[in-house]
């Protein structure tokens, strides 16, 4: 769990102009398409939560090596692989075999927030990439939209965050669009969930077919990142069962009342967790490897 080896100025001598060269190509990636900060966001979070902060989640699969691409909260799902790759080439361009893909997931992630109106946080970096990969702890240890409250505290608390950090956490849902077939079940066989909000998502979401039309997580603001998403949450207008327990007369529920109310106390938390995400089981020192191309090992 230490981030002792990491850094604030990891690359000041040997790539000066890391941040602005991630920065740039993030803001342009927004622009073109503005839910691909959410994408982003992601990325980070699903390489963090399998075996630590070292780009396992771009590995491609080869004849034989089998990556995480595929793990089911990452099939059909997962994107940005390419924003990543043209970061990573305009990087190695300026100073090759220096930085990391686990740090560039870790700082665009940082200024996808930024770009959408998010807060921006301090990216320790000195992390390096791993050569290897895990399907089967992609399955188990990404928290699943199915959870009920008590699965999502002991999912996060696996990882070493308490249940404020996950409910702030769980705050990234202010951006991003999820897939009829994650949110269906809730639509159609669910009771705490308003019922002119399930009216209008199943217009896009039927009961059989179309498992890939996406809806916005935050259909009051799913470009912005805000404090509307625990608003809805209030009102029963939580997209994902996952995102509905975290306001359900559980133990969250204060939680999520003060950030419904108070986005700095919101923004100062998210903070605070993405560097503790960020920080999980680095690979620094000489462990794991500097890769050239993202998706594959050297």
């Amino acid at each position: 769990m230490s981030s002792a080896q990491l850094t604030t100025n990891f690359y000041s001598s040997s790539c000066p102009n890391v941040l602005s060269v991630i920065k740039t190509s993030v803001d342009s990636a927004i622009s073109t398409e503005s839910r691909m900060g959410a994408s982003l966001l992601r990325l980070h979070f699903h390489d963090c939560f399998v075996n630590g902060c070292d780009a396992s989640v771009l590995l491609d699969d080869t004849s034989s090596f089998t990556g995480e691409k595929t793990a089911n909260p990452n099939s059909g799902s997962l994107r940005g692989f390419d924003v990543i790759d043209t970061i990573k080439t305009q990087v190695e361009s300026s100073c090759a075999g220096v930085v990391s893909c686990a740090d560039i997931l870790a700082v665009a992630a940082r200024d996808s927030v930024v770009k959408l109106g998010g807060p921006s946080w301090t990216v320790l970096l000195g992390r390096r990439d791993s050569t290897t990969a895990s399907l089967s702890t992609a399955n188990s240890d990404i928290p699943a939209p199915t959870l009920n409250l008590s699965g999502l505290i002991s999912s996060f608390s696996n990882k070493g965050f308490n249940s404020r950090e996950m409910v702030a956490l769980s705050g990234s849902h202010t951006i991003g669009q999820a897939r009829c077939t994650t949110f269906r079940d809730r639509l159609y066989n669910e009771t705490n969930i308003n019922t002119s909000f399930a009216t209008s998502v199943k217009s896009n979401c039927p009961q059989s077919g179309g498992d890939n039309n996406i809806s916005p997580l935050d259909t009051t603001s799913p470009t912005t990142f805000d404090i509307a998403y625990y608003k809805n949450l209030r009102i029963q207008r939580g997209l994902l069962h996952s995102d509905q327990q975290l306001f359900n007369g559980g133990s969250t529920d204060s939680i999520v009342t003060t950030y419904s109310t108070n986005s700095a106390t919101f923004f100062t938390d998210f903070a605070n967790a993405m560097v503790k995400m960020g920080n999980l089981s680095p690979l620094t020192g000489t462990n794991g490897q500097i890769r050239k191309n993202c998706r594959k090992t050297n």
